[in-house]
């Protein structure tokens, strides 16, 4: 079971840095480039505000999975 939860921290921290990576690059694709409501900046600037910290806490949840902190062990 601890080695399940070690993986799949790797996994979390994985999905987390990538799903930022695709936010912040879908935003670049698309401001600016025509005249509807998911190509004016202010709406990824508040969707990137609000997704950012919940991303980083898939990350941190995935790196003390990652470090043993849930085993059952202890």
């Amino acid at each position: 079971m601890n080695s399940i939860k070690k993986f799949l921290g790797i996994v979390w921290v994985i999905i987390s840095v990538a799903a930022i990576f695709l936010l912040v690059q879908s935003a670049f694709a698309h401001v600016n480039h025509g005249k509807e409501d998911i190509n004016k900046p202010t709406f990824w600037i508040i969707i990137i505000t609000i997704f950012t910290p919940i991303a980083v806490g898939l990350a941190l949840f995935g790196w003390y999975s990652l470090k043993g902190e849930y085993d059952m062990d202890k």
